[in-house]
C-alpha cells in the first residue's frame, strides 16, 4: 500500500499533461522558473500593494517585492523544519511533506491574482462582478491566482494553463473551497468555521481559492494529500500563508515608518492607554467604545480576536504581545523619526530583521489543527504578536481617511471599466472591435462554462446556451480588468470615458 509520504513524491510531482524533463531539473524547480517568468508576475511591479509608490515620498514595497520577501520568508520556514526533531518530521511526512521550492513557487504565486489598487480594488471588482456582470461567485484574489495557474497563463505543453505540478497547485489554495459550496450548508458560529468563511456562509464564502469552472481542478490537486483533511490546507500552502502574515504585518511597517505616516504619538497614546485601562475598557459595553479615544480601538480589536478565535485568543498573550510591541516598535523605533540617514536606516533594517526571525522560528505542528487554523501554524505568543502588528498597520494607515479618499477614488476606475466593456461587447454594432485579448478570452471562457455545464449539470438547471455566453462574457471581462497593472488601469478608463487625447500610447496592448 501506497503511504502518504509516498504519494507527494509520485502524484504530488504529476502534471495534468506529461512533459518529458529536458533539463533534468527538479520538476518543483521548473515550476517555480515557471512562475518567474510569466508575465502576469512581471505585472505584479506595478501593482500596489498597501499604498502606491506615487506621492509615498519613498520606495514601498509593491506586489512583486512582497512575494519576493514572502518567498523568502517561507522558504527559511520550511528549511527549519527539516531540522525539527523526529516525531514532528514523521508527522509531516504523513500529512504530505513540506519541500521548501514547493513553498517558493507557491509564495511567488500567490498574489498573481490580485487586480489594480490593492485590497479596496479586489473588494470591487467583486462587488461589480456580482451585480453588475451576474457572476455568482464573484471575483477572490485568491481564486484569480489559481486561475491564472490553470488557465489563463500558458506553456508549451499546453495554450490553456502553466500545467504545473499538483503539489505547488495545491500550495497555492490558502482557501481550499469554492464560494458558492457553502450556500447549502448549515449555519454554524464564526468560530465554527474556518477562516476566510466570513459570519455569513449563507450567502458564499468571503475568501476562497477556486471558482467554479476550477472547482474539479481543485479536487484533482488535494487528492493526492489525503492526510490533509476537507477545508485544509497543504503543508506547504500553510507555510506559504504564514510567511504571508509575517511579511504583511513587519516589512509594510517598514514602509509606513519611512514614509513618515506612523508617528510615535498616535501610536505610542493608543498601546499605552489599552495598557492603562484595560480593566476600565472590559467594563464598557460595546456602544460605549468610541475609535477616536486612545486605547479603545485595540480594545475593540481584541474583543474581536476573542470572539472569532476563542481557541488559541489569550489575555495575559495579548497583553504581553502589546507590551512587547510597545518596547520595540514604539519605543524603540518610533521613537527617532526617520530622517533617511545611515543610522535611521540601520534601524530599520534591524527592527524588521529581528522580527522576522523570531516570528519564522516561532512555527508548531499539529497532527489535527482546529478548524480555524493549519496543520502548521505560529506558536500561541507569535500568533497575538502578529495581531498586534496587524492592528498597527491597521488602525494608523489603512483608516486613515487621506487613504480612503485616494482608494475610493481608484474604486471608480474598476466599476467605470467593467461597465464600459460589458456595454462594449453588448453592442452589436461594435463588438467586433474589442480588444483581441478580451474577445479570444470570452471565446475560450464561455467553452469552459459549456464544460462545466456537461460535467455538472446541477449547476447550470435553468441556463441554456445565451446564459452559458452570458457568464463566460462576464468572467472574460474580469479576467482582462484583474490582469491589468495600476496605470494600464488609469489609462484604459480615460480611453472608454473619452478623457484621454493619448490615443496610441494609451491604447497600446490592449
Amino acid at each position: 500500500m501506497e503511504t502518504r509520504a509516498q504519494t507527494h513524491q509520485t502524484g504530488g510531482r504529476d502534471r495534468a499533461i506529461a512533459e518529458r524533463n529536458r533539463t533534468g531539473e527538479d520538476e518543483f524547480r521548473v515550476d517555480i522558473e515557471r512562475i518567474r517568468f510569466s508575465p502576469y508576475f512581471s505585472r505584479l511591479s506595478s501593482v500596489t500593494q498597501v499604498i502606491p509608490q506615487a506621492g509615498s515620498g519613498t520606495l514601498v514595497h509593491n506586489r512583486l517585492t512582497h512575494s519576493l520577501k514572502v518567498s523568502a520568508v517561507a522558504r527559511s520556514i520550511a528549511i527549519s523544519l527539516r531540522r525539527s526533531d523526529e516525531p514532528t518530521r514523521r508527522l509531516i511526512s504523513d500529512l504530505g511533506g513540506c519541500d521548501p521550492v514547493v513553498v517558493q513557487a507557491a509564495a511567488a504565486a500567490h498574489d498573481l491574482g490580485h487586480p489594480p489598487f490593492g485590497h479596496l480594488g479586489e473588494q470591487e471588482l467583486d462587488r461589480v462582478a456580482r451585480d453588475t456582470l451576474g457572476l455568482p461567485d464573484g471575483f477572490e484574489g485568491n481564486a484569480q491566482t489559481f486561475r491564472i495557474l490553470t488557465a489563463l497563463d500558458s506553456c508549451d505543453a499546453t495554450p490553456r494553463g502553466m500545467n504545473l505540478t499538483r503539489a505547488v497547485r495545491a500550495a497555492v489554495l490558502k482557501y481550499p473551497w469554492t464560494r458558492n459550496e457553502w450556500r447549502s450548508q448549515a449555519p454554524l458560529a464564526p468560530e465554527l468555521l474556518p477562516r476566510g468563511v466570513g459570519a455569513n456562509p449563507a450567502a458564499g464564502a468571503m475568501k476562497y481559492s477556486a471558482y467554479d469552472i476550477e472547482a474539479e481542478e481543485m479536487d484533482d490537486v488535494l487528492s493526492v494529500f489525503p492526510g490533509i483533511g476537507k477545508y485544509q490546507q497543504t503543508l506547504e500552502s500553510s507555510v506559504m500563508d504564514i510567511a504571508d502574515d509575517i511579511a504583511y504585518a513587519v516589512h509594510d511597517l517598514d514602509d509606513f515608518y519611512r514614509a513618515g505616516i506612523l508617528q510615535y504619538t498616535s501610536v505610542s497614546a493608543e498601546l499605552r492607554a489599552w495598557l492603562d485601562q484595560s480593566v476600565r475598557f472590559q467594563a464598557l459595553k460595546a456602544p460605549e467604545l468610541d475609535q477616536r479615544q486612545p486605547g479603545h480601538a485595540l480594545e475593540i480589536t481584541w474583543r474581536h480576536v476573542l470572539a472569532k478565535d476563542p481557541w488559541i485568543a489569550n489575555p495575559e498573550a495579548f497583553r504581553a504581545s502589546v507590551q512587547r510591541v510597545g518596547h520595540d516598535l514604539v519605543d524603540g523605533l518610533l521613537a527617532v523619526p526617520y530622517d533617511g540617514g545611515l543610522q535611521a536606516d540601520r534601524a530599520v533594517t534591524a527592527f524588521t530583521r529581528r522580527w522576522i526571525d523570531r516570528l519564522q522560528e516561532s512555527i508548531t505542528v499539529e497532527r489535527t489543527p482546529n478548524v480555524r487554523s493549519g496543520h502548521i501554524r505560529l506558536s500561541d505568543e507569535a500568533w497575538h504578536d502578529v495581531v498586534v502588528l496587524k492592528f498597527v498597520h491597521a488602525r494608523f494607515v489603512l483608516d486613515r481617511s487621506d487613504l480612503a479618499v485616494y482608494q475610493r477614488g481608484q474604486t471608480r476606475i474598476i466599476r467605470s471599466l467593467a461597465e464600459g466593456f460589458n456595454t462594449w461587447l453588448n453592442d452589436p454594432e461594435d463588438a467586433g472591435r474589442a480588444p483581441r485579448r478580451l474577445l479570444d478570452s470570452v471565446e475560450a471562457t464561455t467553452e469552459e462554462y459549456r464544460q462545466l455545464r456537461e460535467s455538472t449539470p446541477e449547476l447550470f438547471s435553468q441556463s441554456g446556451p445565451q446564459e452559458i455566453q452570458r457568464l463566460g462574457q462576464a468572467r472574460a471581462i474580469v479576467d482582462y480588468i484583474a490582469s491589468f497593472t495600476d496605470a494600464q488601469a488609469v489609462s484604459l478608463n480615460s480611453l472608454l470615458t473619452g478623457t484621454s487625447d493619448n490615443l496610441w500610447e494609451a491604447g497600446r496592448g490592449l
